[in-house]
């Protein structure tokens, strides 16, 4: 059995060119970037290098980047540490959305135990944060937003610029969770108006364990970890040179396939939607049609229309040798429903009703449609259509 993987949003397979970049700091470049001999002093130029890559991508100062050990560490990093750096004045007031990712509210709910108050701010019916919304609900005490870029379940893009506007006219800072937009969209930091934003290495076929936190010079974040001064005394710990250099060639490859990648990722993308929406007239789009990353198509069956076990309708997709998720790869074994799609309106049985589908730089037309034909197969065959009841005229 070929086996279709289309879960490239839980995590993408690392570039054989990726690999080959990083394999000479296995071996070769060994040394210690904190050492100040010559095997040190290669090891620090190689990801001081890797650095500047990334930040000549973002648009920022190498100074403003420091590495982490991935998307969940970043995000926590700039939630806790801003709000450490608070933690003695009165200026006590988180705002995030509804759909961030778990690093986010779960951060969020560890400061709201310690005494901080946190504001949820709730998306309309395509994914979409309101400004309006996040004004309302901004104060005096309000040091931080938090507002997902790409969400990672349904791919809606959020309008950092409009956001940092009206954050940055209420006296607080933005940051934004951008592991899933990074070389997806174009994105730019200084122009977003953003204070923070986390990145991750393997969303873009780049080594797992390494991600990157942008820190706006200006802006004073307390570290989580302690015992070292590397990182600018941001992020104490050895640094994993190899995995630096990884992460920097990825993005490099990503970006300079930008723009060919995600037409081609658009196209397979509304191929699957259009077939679906024909065949399955019970199916509910999640991700949005417009201001989405292209790889994302979340798809829900309609609870109200026809009764289907979504857990079945995973495992069935895997029995046919079909890769596909319910949604964030963090809350895979969960059997509560998502709290995206939630956030959506969608009811309970609905939520548990979906599937996302997630392509990638080695999807093909051929694997879409195969994996679209499986999809219709079995809701129709495990699917169990609801009668319709004509009001009494």
């Amino acid at each position: 059995m070929n086996k279709i993987y289309l879960d490239y949003t839980a995590t993408t397979p690392v570039d054989r060119r990726v690999i080959d970049a990083m394999s000479p700091y296995l071996d070769g470049t060994f040394g210690n970037a904190s050492s100040i001999h010559a095997f040190g002093r290669e090891a620090k130029a190689s990801l001081e290098n890797g650095r500047d890559k990334l930040a000549g991508f973002l648009g920022v100062r190498s100074s403003e980047l420091f590495f982490t050990s991935g998307g969940t560490e970043s995000d926590n990093t700039a939630l806790l540490g801003i709000a450490a750096k608070c933690e003695d004045t009165r200026k006590k007031h988180i705002v995030v959305s509804s759909i961030e990712h778990h690093a986010i509210l779960h951060g969020a709910d560890s400061l709201r135990r310690k005494g901080f108050k946190v504001s949820i701010v709730h998306v309309d019916p395509e994914g979409f944060v309101s400004s309006e919304e996040i004004e309302k609900v901004m104060t005096e005490e309000t040091i931080l937003v938090s507002i997902i870029h790409a969400n990672n379940e349904i791919g809606s893009v959020q309008r950092l610029s409009e956001l940092s506007g009206i954050v940055h006219s209420r006296g607080a800072l933005l940051h934004t969770d951008a592991v899933q937009s990074f070389c997806k969209i174009p994105l730019d930091l200084t122009s977003s108006g953003v204070d923070l934003a986390s990145f991750s290495a393997h969303k873009l076929y780049g080594p797992k364990g390494i991600g990157a936190l942008y820190v706006r010079r200006g802006v004073d974040v307390e570290p989580l970890l302690h015992g070292g001064a590397q990182e600018r005394n941001r992020r104490p710990g050895t640094e994993s040179v190899f995995m630096a250099v990884g992460f920097a060639k990825a993005a490099e490859l990503a970006s300079a396939e930008l723009s060919n990648e995600s037409t081609r990722l658009s196209r397979l993308n509304t191929s699957m939607r259009t077939k679906i929406s024909e065949e399955v007239p019970e199916a509910i789009f999640n991700s949005p049609g417009h201001d989405a990353i292209p790889n994302i198509l979340s798809v829900s069956i309609d609870s109200s229309k026809m009764e289907i076990d979504g857990e079945a309708l995973i495992i069935n997709m895997d029995l046919e040798g079909i890769a596909v998720s319910s949604g964030s790869a963090c809350s895979s074994g969960s059997l509560q429903p998502s709290h995206v799609i939630k956030a959506l309106g969608r009811d309970d049985a609905t939520t548990m009703a979906t599937v996302r589908f997630s392509f990638g730089r080695f999807t093909t037309e051929e694997e879409v449609v195969t994996a679209v034909d499986h999809f219709i197969g079995i809701v129709r065959r495990i699917g169990k259509r609801k009668k319709v009841i004509s009001p009494v005229s």
